[in-house]
């Protein structure tokens, strides 16, 4: 079963907290429309620094492990859950279901430190979250991407539970590229094999503005990340869909140009003639950079993207009750 809704534009004013907020910005000599240019060149790092700015700092989340997971400086992942007592694990001694973010790039840049604002937005809601890096081009060719998001999932299966994450409850969730990486982790069988996890500890999977059919590779990022694929085909999450995956929240900006919604579209189609289950949003007067910076202050006076997430997570995480956290080794 597949849903598709279209979601009208906002119209709601500015919240005092986000005038405040956007106050905030300007003196800080950054300015609304500066972050908005500068999350659109790639510098995702200003927009993170703006939303910690406007958060107070991370006083809400916690740093709870860091690793890496290969020689290269972009296999690495950082832990974060939540301080509020009656969450925090180490209070608790509870662990949290985890949601495991890939940041996109076209493949090519990005740094998976400088998306703090997304465990900044949804820890608090009562999540363990993990910010996951993968080797970029060219060492980040197919199927590079994937076999370093099996080998985060590895690290999550052998340690995630010692700070505070519950390894029987994960979300995969991404944006552009990294929603290609989440898409196919999920669905081509054999990634989520290699991280040995159990099938049902894969609760959800949510996709932000992701490629899924993008078959002939026309443009540079997918020529370097696939074109040396001997079958094509096979780097394609539509070729993968399947009646017995996860079910998927498929999210895009009705005005993104750099990747059309047809995508998500597409995906959704190939998922409902395979039996899978899957819900499409498609938000008017949102493009592409315009979809993850509604992650982040002081663009959250738009919640649609924020509130669509965490309806979605509530319902895919909601059982079993985590398992207790185990200790660190010492």
């Amino acid at each position: 079963m597949n849903r598709f809704v279209r979601l009208p534009a906002s119209r709601r004013a500015l919240s005092r907290q986000a005038w405040a907020g956007l106050g905030l910005v300007v003196l800080g000599g950054l300015g609304l429309a500066g972050v908005r240019f500068a999350t659109q060149r790639g510098s995702v790092a200003m927009l993170d620094q703006t939303d910690r700015l406007l958060a107070g700092g991370d006083r809400a989340i916690r740093l709870a492990a860091a690793a890496r997971f290969g020689a290269d400086p972009s296999q690495h992942l950082q832990l974060f859950v939540p301080t509020d007592p009656a969450l925090d694990p180490a209070v608790t001694g509870r662990a949290l279901p985890l949601v495991v973010f890939i940041h996109g790039g076209g493949w090519a840049s990005g740094d998976a430190r400088d998306y703090r604002f997304i465990a900044r937005n949804l820890a608090p809601a009562g999540y363990a979250v993990v910010l996951a890096g993968y080797r970029l081009l060219e060492a980040g060719r197919y199927p590079a991407m994937l076999e370093d998001g099996a080998a985060a999932l590895r690290w999550i299966a052998a340690e995630a539970q010692a700070h505070g994450g519950d390894s029987a409850r994960i979300s995969l969730m991404g944006h552009s590229a990294g929603a290609y990486n989440a898409v196919m982790l999920a669905l081509d069988r054999r990634w989520w094999d290699q991280g040995g996890l159990p099938d049902q500890a894969l609760r959800g999977v949510i996709g932000l503005a992701g490629p899924y059919d993008f078959l002939p590779f026309d443009n540079h990022s997918t020529i370097a990340a696939f074109g040396h694929a001997a079958d094509p085909s096979e780097t394609q999450p539509i070729h993968h869909a399947r009646g017995d995956g996860p079910p998927l929240l498929l999210i895009h900006g009705g005005d993104d140009t750099r990747v059309l919604p047809r995508h998500s579209l597409a995906l959704a189609r190939a998922l409902g003639r395979s039996g899978g289950r899957s819900e499409t949003r498609m938000l008017d007067g949102i493009g592409h950079e315009g979809l993850i910076m509604r992650f982040a202050r002081p663009f959250l006076r738009d919640r649609r993207p924020l509130v669509l997430v965490c309806d979605f997570l509530a319902q895919v995480m909601a059982e079993p009750a985590s398992a207790p956290v185990q200790s660190a080794p010492a």
